[in-house]
């Protein structure tokens, strides 16, 4: 699988998150965090467009309209028209900006936004801090604005991902090292039952995930240089290597959405062939989830 990963677009974010594969744009989606942009790339014309916002840019669903965008900055969660060219409307604010920030983001399968908080480590210059607090929260947002915190005492909220069935949601603490798994009910919109899923993987720590179709968790591990495979029942199914040292999310695209796609994080010298903080894509032969549209 190592020397199947090829570089997509080498946009030298320094910290590219939130992809999403947009089956109405035949496109994919993601952000640069700490520069603040939102970036999209069609493959059939090669074509890269990139916005910029005034706040960090976290992650990027679809929705329901398929004009609006849902967009997750660093201190509101806001709709975007790809048409106008501009957020037509906010549907939250995180009252602890710019303290606390909002971090990775995904849809559940009843169309609810699921997000995780964390302290703001995104200085004002664009360059990245640490972090030490444990202020990060785990949330979720329905189009009319009802928003609900799940739990507390996070040092980084990462992670969001579902089961085939909708009935298992993951999610992980970065600075603890650990991926958790809960039960989820889909008409209640509730998770129950926190359980560890993967805890002190030697390789790095976990960032963000997609769920294939047989229900096994792709986990991209910040600092480790590759992405785990994980079976349902927390075990490591394969380590993939990836050319970078940080890679930070990925997305299954394409028509058969046999393409997993991988954001990644730390460009910061010149001598490494625009690999690092690049889109990368692996082919795989097990599809992914599709991606659940925000509903609005």
């Amino acid at each position: 699988m190592q020397s199947s990963i090829r570089l997509v677009v080498a946009t030298r974010d320094v910290c590219g998150e939130g992809a999403l594969w947009h089956p109405a744009q035949n496109a994919i989606f993601w952000t640069d965090i700490n520069r603040r942009l939102l970036h999209r790339y069609v493959p059939e014309r090669e074509a890269l467009d990139t916005w910029a916002f005034d706040q960090p840019v976290t992650a990027v669903t679809s929705t329901s309209d398929e004009d609006l965008l849902l967009v997750v900055l660093g201190g509101s969660i806001v709709l975007w028209s790809l048409r106008l060219e501009k957020i037509v409307r906010t549907l939250f604010t995180l009252p602890e900006w710019p303290t606390v920030r909002c971090n990775d983001a995904r849809v559940a399968p009843n169309g609810t936004l699921w997000f995780g908080t964390m302290e703001n480590n995104v200085r004002a210059d664009g360059s990245t801090g640490e972090v030490g607090q444990w202020v990060g929260c785990l949330y979720s947002l329905a189009a009319n604005a009802e928003r609900h915190i799940w739990m507390t005492g996070f040092g980084i909220a990462n992670t969001v991902a579902w089961s085939p069935d909708g009935t298992v949601m993951y999610f992980a603490d970065t600075l603890r090292n650990c991926l958790y798994r809960a039960t989820f009910d889909v008409e209640r919109n509730q998770i129950a039952d926190r359980v560890v899923f993967s805890e002190g993987f030697e390789r790095g720590l976990p960032d963000g995930s997609a769920v294939d179709c047989d229900g096994y968790l792709w986990n991209c591990r910040y600092g480790g240089s590759c992405v785990v495979r994980f079976a349902p029942d927390g075990s490591v199914a394969d380590v993939i290597e990836t050319p970078v040292k940080n890679p930070t999310t990925c997305t299954f695209g394409a028509n058969d959405r046999r393409t997993l796609y991988i954001t990644s994080a730390g460009a910061v010298r010149d001598d490494d062939g625009g690999i690092e903080g690049a889109l990368l894509a692996l082919a795989v032969e097990i599809p992914g989830l599709p991606a659940t549209p925000f509903l609005l």
